[in-house]
């Protein structure tokens, strides 16, 4: 013990000594340099001939000043700006302690006034150069700077990362980074809330943008052939507590990327020698499955070189489809949405990532049926992505004639002019809303499925007749108006959690799992010889129920339900069901020829019938006659089991109230509806 105590402190002493030798270095050729700066080689000779003690005086005061200062204790592999100000500052008493003391000896008459400064400059610069070029080749023998791959190591276990989070703690996760190469990752870019310092590089690497622009940087490194593998944010757990967290975590789960932060980690940095231990997260745990993986092959080859119109483009289905289609070489794409800002938004994201391919924005409602069909009479799209529509379950309830409008008869004018002008096939976006609907949303969702499969099965005698397919989502993780975004603003708030009922399930998939549904359902569709009149509908599993939705949520931002945040019971609202259902008792079920999707035969309507059923709803709706609208659907829909449909109700006398709907069809089980 004596003989290793006593190593130690030689050590230690070696150390003190050597950075007192090097600084007093710095603090004699300091004086030298400034006197022969001022005044030349000649003149600063017979300067320092005539003050011999010039610079040993010097020498001595600044050594005493950077032992007050406590210089020697500062480690320089870690040199800082902390380390910047306290040399200024020790430089600074070091001077001016020895002027002070050559004006009280009277020996001062030698100087020229400037020198101080030049010294000060000089000495600084030196102190600083020293301390920093220790730490750039400190870091350059372990590795740090362009660091090497661990020698048994082959270059594809090194993944590409996007650093996210404030600068200070992305700066700390880039060094960590470095000095442990063995963590697996290397950093490609960098995202900030905001992205105020976008094209400015930290550590060598770029800070790319903000984090509402991860869509567009991926595609950006994709097309450099960097694309990342994983999103890691900067900081501690805490850093998952914000609103926009799950937001990019969901849009993560989109690009396909896995989203970590570092354990250790804590809002005021990290400790010295912390080992990096990263820790996942994923949107997709809300799930309680894994994803649903589809193939991309015939999905590429039934898109490319074609041209696709999507409607809704600028909703969070919509873009995410424009996305998709775009990575599989469509000849035009026409993006359609009645939103002026989420079209100017999609169009610049294409514009941006996709500048080959053509684009033509349309701002367009779906209602406007002359217009729709203007638009497909002057471009003439070969696939049809049907993804605009009202979902708001209560605002629906709230609108019967807007539900109509759009979710009806907004379907019938895309349709009619797919078939019109020769579109090859048409996709619409349904929901599980739609099987034995209670709620007035998923009753005009159910007529808009019914309108297009008889299309589909009108034209089956047609040589060349477009494909009208349907395919029907359960929740979506993470659009915009569902349940995601909602939980997010109220654990930005601190909650409470609203739940509508403690046993309310419902079926959830991700945005990227929706998105492959509807891409592989047009092209399962397009294939010779498939079958007409059917409903695509993907493998969710088990139900979940949003109880434990949550409560996953408030783990996932690091937080403990029911202590940290409360979860709160609000009762259901006009137009909802306690249990959703992917399949109506009355549909046939059927096998799919995509593993992990379901295909549904729905018993269907003749298109006379419902072409008479829908003139009367456009009539009803125009006049914004609400209870006529209703009993026009539920009509169509209670009879739906008999085959054919009766004659149109009389109006009413008195209509039910929108929120005591009765609940139709033979489903397993209902919603209890509030009074």
């Amino acid at each position: 013990m004596h003989v290793i105590s006593l190593s130690r402190s030689v050590r230690i002493l070696s150390r003190t000594a050597a950075i007192y030798a090097l600084d007093g270095t710095a603090a004699a050729l300091s004086l030298i340099i400034a006197i022969y700066l001022r005044v030349g080689a000649a003149q600063g000779d017979t300067i320092l001939a005539r003050a011999p003690y010039a610079v040993p005086l010097f020498t001595l005061v600044a050594l005493a000043t950077f032992g007050l200062f406590q210089l020697h204790r500062r480690v320089w592999r870690f040199a800082s700006l902390g380390d910047v100000f306290a040399i200024a500052e020790a430089a600074t008493l070091a001077i001016l302690g020895f002027t002070l003391l050559l004006a009280a000896g009277g020996h001062i008459a030698w100087m020229p006034r400037s020198i101080p400064i030049i010294q000060w400059l000089v000495l600084v610069g030196a102190m600083v150069t020293m301390r920093v070029t220790r730490r750039v080749l400190g870091e350059y023998l372990s590795g740090s700077v362009a660091p090497p791959l661990p020698a048994n190591a082959p270059e594809r276990i090194v993944r590409r990362a996007l650093i996210a989070g404030p600068s200070d703690q992305v700066e700390q996760l880039l060094r960590l980074l470095e000095r442990q190469p063995e963590s697996g990752f290397r950093a490609v870019g960098v995202l900030e809330a905001l992205g105020i310092h976008e094209r400015v590089w930290l550590r060598g690497v770029p800070i790319l943008g903000s984090y509402n622009q991860l869509a567009q940087v991926v595609e950006r490194l994709e097309a450099d052939g960097q694309r990342p593998r994983c999103l890691i944010f900067a900081g501690g757990v805490e850093r998952l507590r914000g609103a926009a967290t799950v937001e990019i975590i969901a849009a993560a789960q989109q690009l396909d990327l896995e989203v970590a932060y570092p354990a250790g980690f804590t809002e005021y940095g990290v400790e010295p020698g912390t080992q990096l231990d990263f820790k996942y997260v994923n949107v997709a745990e809300l799930l309680g499955r894994p994803q649903a993986r589809l193939q991309d092959k015939v999905v590429a080859e039934a898109i490319r070189s074609r041209s696709v119109l999507v409607t809704g483009a600028g909703g969070t289905i919509g873009r995410e489809l424009v996305r998709q289609i775009a990575s599989c070489r469509p000849s035009k794409m026409l993006l359609l949405d009645a939103n002026e800002f989420n079209l100017y938004e999609v169009d610049l994201e294409m514009a941006e990532n996709h500048p080959d391919i053509e684009r033509i924005p349309v701002l367009c409602s779906i209602r406007q049926r002359k217009q729709v069909m203007r638009v497909f009479a002057e471009h003439r799209p070969n696939l049809v992505f049907h993804a605009a529509a009202l979902k708001h379950v209560p605002l629906v309830e709230m609108h019967l004639s807007a539900g109509i409008q759009t979710n009806v008869l907004g379907t019938r004018n895309v349709a009619d002019a797919a078939r019109q002008y020769g579109a090859m096939a048409m996709v619409q976006v349904s929901t599980d809303k739609a099987v034995n609907p209670v709620g007035f949303m998923g009753m005009t969702k159910r007529l808009g499925e019914l309108y297009c499969q008889a299309l589909d099965l009108e034209c089956a005698d047609e040589p060349f007749a477009p494909r009208f397919m349907t395919v029907r989502f359960g929740n979506v993780l993470g659009s915009s108006g569902s349940l995601i975004p909602l939980f997010q603003r109220q654990l930005s708030r601190g909650g409470p959690l609203t739940v509508t009922h403690p046993d309310i399930e419902r079926f959830f998939m991700t945005v990227h799992e929706a998105v492959q549904l509807v891409l592989h359902s047009a092209a399962c569709g397009l294939r010779k010889g498939a079958d007409r009149g059917r409903i695509f509908v993907l493998d969710m599993g088990q139900p979940v129920r949003i109880m434990d939705v949550a409560r996953r949520m408030i783990r996932l931002a690091g937080l403990e339900p029911d202590v940290d945040i409360p979860i709160e019971i609000v009762g259901l609202r006009p137009g909802e069901k306690l249990y959703e259902e992917l399949f109506d008792p009355i549909e046939q079920q059927l096998p799919s020829a995509l593993p992990g999707v379901f295909e549904a035969e729905p018993r269907p309507i003749s298109l006379a019938v419902l072409d008479r059923v829908l003139s009367s709803l456009e009539e009803a709706s125009a006049n914004g006659d609400d209870a006529r609208c209703r009993a026009i659907v539920e009509s169509v829909l209670a009879d739906r089991d008999g085959g054919m449909l009766i004659a149109e109700p009389a109006r009413p006398a008195a209509a039910l109230p929108a929120a005591a709907a009765p609940a139709v069809g033979g489903g397993r089980r209902h919603a209890v509806l509030r009074s």
